[in-house]
C-alpha cells in the first residue's frame, strides 16, 4: 500500500453560474439512478429549514415515487453563529453528520464535541440534540436521516469520530488499491445503515457490477472516475452525487492524478415479509 495522501472533502460554495454558460450539464435522472452534478448546486436550489437558523441546506435526496425510498440526504452550510437547538423533528428518525469544512459543534446525551473536516456524529432515534457553528467561518456537513428500524435485543449508540482516525480495511485482493473507512460497525445488527469513505487509488476498479438490494447514496469528495450504473457510463467527480435505486448495477474505475474518494451511505433492508 503507497503512504496515505493528505484527506480532502469537496464542499460546495454556491453562487450562480455566467450569464455566458452553456445550459448543458451532467444531471441525469432516471429509473435506476440519479446523478446531481456539482454544477447544480448553485444559490438558486437551496433550502432552508425551520429548525435551523443562518442556515441553508442543498437536499440531495429525500423519499420520493421512483426514487431511492429510504433516507434524505443534505448538504447543510451554517454561517458563523447560526445552528439548532433541535434539529430533528421526528422522534423515530435517526441522523448522520460528516464534516467537510469548518467545525460544527455537536452536543448530545450530556455530551459536547467539537467536529472538524472528516468528523462525524451518528445521532439515535429519538436523541435530543443540537448542533451550532462557534467558528468565525462557515461549517459545512452532510446530514443523512432515516427512520430506524429496530431489532429486539439490538441497541444502537451515540457516536462521534473522526474518519481519519479510523484504519481503512483494503478490500481482498486489491493489495490496499481500493480500501474503505468504515465509521459504523457493518457486523452491528443494532445499526441500520452503513456509513463509509471509499478510497479508490489511481486506476483502482469495482471490477463486477454489484447488484444488491441496498440502496445507495454517494458524494464524490476528491478525485474522478467512470461510473457503470445499469448500463451506462456516467463521469463523476469530487461535488457530484448519485443516488442508486436498490438493484441497480453499480461498478467504477478511479481516473486522474488523485486518489478517488467518495461518502457512501447503504440502507440495511431488514424487510423481508411479504
Amino acid at each position: 500500500m503507497t503512504a496515505p495522501q493528505k484527506a480532502s472533502y469537496y464542499t460546495p460554495r454556491g453562487g450562480l453560474p455566467p450569464q455566458t454558460d452553456l445550459l448543458t450539464d451532467r444531471a441525469i435522472v432516471t429509473e435506476a439512478y440519479t446523478v446531481i452534478p456539482r454544477g447544480v448546486l448553485s444559490d438558486i436550489v437551496t433550502s432552508v429549514f425551520p429548525e435551523w437558523t443562518d442556515t441553508r441546506g442543498w437536499i440531495i435526496n429525500r423519499p420520493v415515487a421512483g426514487g431511492a425510498t429510504t433516507f434524505f440526504q443534505a448538504i447543510m452550510e451554517v454561517k458563523p453563529g447560526g445552528g439548532a437547538e433541535r434539529p430533528e423533528p421526528q422522534a423515530e428518525v435517526e441522523g448522520f453528520l460528516f464534516v467537510t469544512s469548518g467545525a460544527l459543534t455537536v452536543a448530545a446525551e450530556g455530551r459536547t464535541e467539537t467536529l472538524t473536516e472528516g468528523g462525524f456524529a451518528y445521532l439515535p432515534a429519538g436523541t435530543v440534540w443540537s448542533a451550532r457553528n462557534d467558528g468565525d467561518a462557515d461549517a459545512s456537513f452532510v446530514w443523512i436521516r432515516k427512520r430506524y428500524e429496530a431489532v429486539e435485543g439490538h441497541t444502537p449508540s451515540l457516536k462521534f469520530g473522526n474518519e481519519q482516525e479510523i484504519e481503512p480495511s483494503a478490500m481482498p485482493g486489491t493489495d490496499g488499491k481500493w480500501r474503505t473507512t468504515r465509521m459504523l460497525d457493518p457486523q452491528d445488527l443494532a445499526y441500520d445503515m452503513h456509513v463509509n469513505v471509499v478510497t479508490f487509488e489511481p486506476g483502482a476498479s469495482i471490477p463486477f457490477a454489484e447488484t444488491h438490494v441496498m440502496e445507495h447514496g454517494l458524494l464524490m469528495l476528491e478525485g474522478k472516475a467512470v461510473y457503470h450504473l445499469n448500463g451506462d457510463w456516467v463521469e463523476v467527480q469530487e461535488g457530484d452525487y448519485l443516488s442508486l435505486r436498490a438493484f441497480c448495477p453499480q461498478a467504477c474505475y478511479a481516473g486522474g492524478p488523485s486518489n478517488f474518494r467518495y461518502l457512501l451511505y447503504k440502507d440495511v433492508n431488514r424487510q423481508i415479509m411479504l
